[in-house]
């Protein structure tokens, strides 16, 4: 007779040699459903519509650009404009300035010759951004955006955003190697690498509706938020904040989108629901496409902060510790050890700043190219939004 013990180990180890891989057949399925984001812009911006295609959960990519589509925009009464393709999925016009009268849709043509179109909608005009502002919210600012419409006809508002800062890198490479004479010298001003710019885009989807109000005003909607320990408003941090309207349908699928995205976290959440956009096939309405397109006029605000948001004495926190080392020309051994870290190639080091005895140098504190160099994860160039 085994004894408990045993039996448990026995057990467990059936168990576990018994384990095989499941694939359901909505992960192993080979079928790829077009993916439509973007905006019909009314206005004088451009419009831009990014075309792609999805991809199975056990995929080894997560982004599926469709490119060589033809896309058009038209109206009901047979005009059209046509979108010029980047072959990275983007599909782009300047500004259209569509006629206020009509309805409009995207016509999309791909290149294995399925049409795809839109439903017609009418233009909805989208009313200026008021303010955006902050609050400060325990460890962190909070950005949100007000905006209001005097003629109480919005009601769904749509925001995304891009956004850039200005960082340092962790240790400031004031000296540089001159690869012709295998010397150190002084970094010239037309190679710095101490400060950047960094730069994203919006993540989340930021919607806001005013229909059960008795005014069409939206106040403090968040969009984002910083952590104040965060590079990003160390110096000076940019927000580039669109905002569309949006129909009633359109709210109502952006927010089963954000719902299916981003509040699955637990069993208390919403649970997930088919997604109904306003794209279909036009020999096959049953075939699912993901998308929804608006026709409005985009309005745009920028606003600057600059870290005196930041409570005082708030430390910066870096991705990464970078404590600069040392090397010497002569050692206590007698060894020169500049040379084999910062001048013999592949270069490893960056030199930070020089030691000095009098008037001679006779070593470098240095630090990792993650540590020294700011183009790592930035740009010396501001973004085409900065100004």
């Amino acid at each position: 007779m085994l004894k408990p013990g045993k039996a448990c180990y026995l057990l467990i180890l059936l168990l576990w040699c018994c384990r095989k891989p499941y694939n359901p057949p909505a992960v192993a399925s080979p079928g790829t459903y077009l993916v439509v984001e973007g905006v019909i812009n009314s206005g004088p911006d451009s419009t831009i519509i990014k075309l792609s295609q999805t991809v199975p959960l056990n995929a080894q990519v997560t982004t599926n650009p469709l490119a060589g589509a033809t896309v058009t925009v038209q109206n009901d009464q047979n005009a059209s404009w046509p979108l010029t393709g980047d072959g990275l999925g983007n599909y782009v016009s300047a500004g259209l300035n569509l006629p206020a009268t009509g309805n409009y849709r995207l016509f999309i043509i791909t290149p294995d010759k399925k049409q795809y179109a839109s439903a017609y909608q009418p233009i909805k005009p989208t009313p200026p951004i008021d303010s955006i502002g902050y609050t400060a919210g325990g460890s962190a600012a909070n950005i949100y955006v007000n905006t209001h419409d005097p003629a109480n006809n919005t009601h769904y508002y749509r925001w995304d955003y891009q956004e850039a800062w200005i960082f340092h890198a962790m240790e400031e490479s004031s000296f540089v190697l001159d690869s012709a004479t295998s010397t150190i010298v002084p970094r010239p001003t037309t190679n710095q690498i101490y400060y950047c710019y960094g730069t994203d885009a919006s993540s989340t989807i930021d919607i806001a509706s005013t229909a059960k109000l008795s005014k069409d005003l939206v106040y403090q909607s968040p969009i984002t938020n910083i952590p104040f320990n965060s590079e990003k408003i160390e110096a000076t941090y940019l927000i580039y904040l669109k905002q569309y309207a949006l129909t009633a349908d359109a709210y109502n699928f952006y927010l089963n989108l954000k719902t299916n995205t981003e509040q699955l976290g637990s069993i208390f959440d919403a649970q997930p629901s088919q997604l109904q956009g306003n794209i279909h096939n036009v020999a096959n309405a049953a075939e699912p496409v993901i998308g929804w397109i608006t026709v409005t006029n985009v309005q745009t605000k920028k606003t600057y902060f600059t870290n005196q948001i930041v409570p005082p004495y708030t430390p910066v926190n870096y991705p990464g510790d970078c404590p600069p080392d040392t090397a010497w020309y002569r050692n206590a051994q007698g060894q020169n050890t500049v040379y084999p870290l910062l001048i013999t190639l592949p270069i490893v080091y960056q030199p930070v700043q020089p030691i000095y005895a009098g008037p001679t140098i006779i070593g470098f504190t240095y630090g990792s190219f993650l540590c020294t160099d700011c183009t790592i994860r930035g740009s010396v160039n501001p973004p085409w939004f900065w100004q």
